[in-house]
């Protein structure tokens, strides 16, 4: 199967549920489990969290998130054109972050690297910044649904 959507938001906190809202819905044609499921929606958002705090930071901006699967394979995009990022490998780091003041744990890249088979972050200051990311679906295989119905 090979599918693909794209959607524009304004980047604003009551977006960020409804963006992984539609990144489960999308992701669950390959017929993932429930945590994998769970790990792309905790990667979207934190991808979308990042571009409301950190990209328009005061003012607010629209987001793409981009979406396409293939065979076994979700890929997503999380785009903004923001501020962007003077150093991706720093703000790569666990605990850095550019909002100073306000409670934030820097662990965004983190989390979305930990949930995510595969993070690329491409960065202009001045121009934006987009995340890519990539998960594998294993799916259900073995969890004894399909060996229950061949018996039937």
């Amino acid at each position: 199967m090979k599918n693909h959507m794209k959607l524009n938001f304004l980047g604003i906190s009551a977006n960020e549920n409804f963006a992984r809202s539609v990144a489960g819905a999308f992701a669950s044609q390959l017929d993932p489990t429930l945590d994998e499921i769970s790990d792309i929606k905790t990667a979207v958002s934190e991808a979308v969290t990042n571009c409301i705090i950190h990209a328009y930071r005061d003012k607010t901006g629209e987001v793409a998130l981009e979406m396409e699967l293939e065979e076994d394979t979700v890929r997503v995009a999380v785009e903004d054109k923001g501020v962007g990022i003077k150093d991706v490998e720093q703000a790569r780091q666990p605990f850095f972050t550019t909002v100073g003041g306000e409670e934030r744990s820097g662990m965004g890249f983190t989390v979305m690297e930990t949930f995510m088979d595969e993070v690329k972050v491409v960065s202009k200051p001045g121009y934006g910044t987009i995340v890519i990311m990539y998960k594998k679906i294993k799916g259900r295989v073995g969890d004894g649904i399909a060996f229950a119905r061949a018996d039937a």
